[in-house]
């Protein structure tokens, strides 16, 4: 089974998608203090993006830092990115950085907290994500 894995500032919106989703997901804390999640599965990120107009700072330090773990990054299948298409060509640009990174795909992006199509589609891209998984076992 694929799990999730997000981080959702104090602003909430990717929370807000997460509860849509209606899955199961864990989320990266956004204090520095404070315990990393550890999937024991496979899973995908839902991360935002809070960049400058320059793009730096688009990947959330805690985001890093949750991915600096080796064991962690291991599980990691890929990425969905949130944003705000105000802001042009930063809009989703923390997935793509996790996914250069980490070599993995980005699976889709939406704004804000998402729309229900946004949701629909995720639901479903999740679902078909899974029984490939299951085809590789």
């Amino acid at each position: 089974m694929t799990g999730l894995v997000y981080y959702s500032s104090g602003s909430g919106n990717t929370a807000r998608f997460i509860e849509a989703l209606g899955l199961p997901a864990q989320r990266i804390p956004v204090r520095m203090g404070e315990p990393m999640p550890e999937p024991d599965q496979p899973y995908v990120m839902i991360c935002p993006t809070y960049a400058d107009g320059e793009g730096r700072g688009a990947v959330p330090k805690q985001v890093i830092r949750f991915l600096n773990d080796e064991s962690r990054r291991a599980g990691l299948r890929g990425v969905i990115g949130a944003g705000n298409r105000n802001f042009g060509q930063t809009f989703g640009l923390a997935a793509r950085v996790i996914a250069d990174k980490c070599r993995v795909p980005v699976l889709y992006r939406f704004e804000l907290a998402g729309t229900p199509t946004d949701v629909a589609r995720v639901r479903d891209g999740l679902k078909k994500l899974q029984e490939l998984e299951c085809l590789t076992v």
